[in-house]
């Protein structure tokens, strides 16, 4: 551990944080990196027998209560794994548990991968920040605004960028997080579900944009547009080029847009409600939340953003670029009315920013995001370690003993104690 733990301010704070390729290659005879901490080298970062078995007890309590089939907690660092902690089956009615291996959902947790790419791009003059989204998809020239008081629409006087469409100050919003809006309305009416994602990102530059770009922050469509600003720029395929610039280089080959059939059986289903059948392949390679992994996998990509943007030999961002992508872009000049948190924390390149002191709004923070079927991933340099928690849920009841806000939260709690 870099540093002492005191992170008392922390428990309100992540209480108020409530979120939400077709196969290129089969899955290589490769060595799990998942492997155990030595105690020379670490206690579990701080985290005692008991505070595991309290996590664990609330792990399975959700799945008790019949909120989730079942889920997988894990924090780790370069020297390895130091708490790996299961609970229930990997669906309803089924009796394989939740392991590593199993295939989950992982929705806007493909976004901060879309954004690595991307930065990735612009390291090699590929793209720039300022380039404007017109230059990859002509239908956002001439950009409209709507007024969301009476609906009347007038030419916008920003031009929406690349780092517009990382930041979610693109001015593009989604229905499910407005869907009483006019724009939220009218995206309804005009996507379609066998839309390609330039299909999409040309449906979504015709319409309005919701406010002026740079103007404030809104979660919605911008890293499904990114997304095919990324396969025009590089003149491929959303799923070559992520295998290419990521998943290859780092090990991550069942990380993909889609499943083949054949490992069906180890994809997590949630009790209440029901999600896509991810072996069909779709037109759609969303780079907003289009992508399936397993815990295996992702804990490569996040060593490798703890590890300063390279994996054990594999270099997929230079540091300094990393660096850029955890700049705060929430200035005072950008509204925060729509922004999740609030007044709490703020936005980079990709991912959120979360204080890790909850008195302390310039001090260190975590970084990562989530998927809104349960799944969380964040990174900590200041005490060198990440976490992931793996669950599947869509819809149900709330007040659910364990979920991915609890997670963080008992995770710093045990670290603190």
């Amino acid at each position: 551990m870099k540093n002492q733990i005191t992170f008392a301010p922390l428990l309100t704070l992540v209480l108020t944080f409530c979120l939400s390729i077709t196969a290129i290659a089969d899955h290589h005879d490769e060595a799990s990196n998942l492997s155990s901490i030595k105690p020379i080298h670490s206690t579990n970062f701080g985290i005692d027998q008991a505070d595991i078995e309290k996590i664990v007890a609330q792990m399975q309590a959700a799945v008790d209560g019949e909120f989730i089939p079942g889920a997988l907690l894990l924090v780790g660092n370069s020297d390895g794994v130091g708490v790996l902690e299961t609970v229930g089956m990997q669906s309803p009615g089924r009796s394989t548990p939740v392991n590593k291996d199993t295939l989950f959902r992982i929705y806007s947790m493909t976004k901060p991968i879309i954004s690595v790419a991307t930065l990735s791009m612009v390291e090699e003059g590929l793209i720039a920040l300022n380039d404007p989204v017109s230059k990859y998809i002509p239908e956002f020239d001439n950009l409209r605004l709507i007024d969301q008081e009476n609906g009347d629409i007038s030419s916008a006087k920003n031009v929406m960028t690349v780092e517009n469409l990382l930041t979610h100050e693109s001015g593009l919003i989604q229905e499910i997080f407005s869907p009483n809006s006019t724009l939220g309305q009218m995206y309804g009416e005009n996507i379609k579900g066998n839309m390609t994602a330039r299909e999409l990102a040309g449906t979504l530059g015709k319409l309005p944009v919701f406010f002026e770009p740079g103007s404030a922050w809104h979660y919605g469509h911008s890293t499904d547009v990114l997304g095919a600003v990324i396969e025009v720029a590089a003149g491929k395929p959303l799923d070559v080029l992520l295998y290419e610039r990521i998943f290859g280089p780092l090990g991550m080959n069942e990380t993909t847009f889609f499943v083949p059939v054949s490992k069906k059986f180890r994809i997590a289903e949630p009790i209440h409600g029901a999600m896509s059948d991810n072996t069909i392949v779709r037109p759609l390679l969303s780079g907003g939340g289009g992508l399936n992994s397993t815990t295996e996998d992702y804990v490569r990509f996040a060593e490798m953003l703890l590890n300063n943007g390279e994996y054990r030999g594999s270099r997929i961002i230079e540091e300094s670029t990393l660096e850029l992508m955890l700049e705060k872009r929430i200035g005072p000049e950008v509204s925060r009315e729509f922004f999740f948190y609030g007044n709490t924390g703020d936005w980079g390149l990709g991912f959120h920013l979360q204080p890790t002191d909850g008195t302390n709004a310039n001090g260190p923070h975590n970084y990562g995001w989530r998927g809104i079927g349960g799944t969380i991933f964040i990174i900590d340099e200041e005490n060198d370690f990440y976490m992931i928690y793996m669950e599947q849920k869509r819809g149900g009841p709330r007040g659910a003993p364990f979920d991915n806000n609890v997670a963080q939260l008992m995770v710093y709690e045990a670290m603190r104690n």
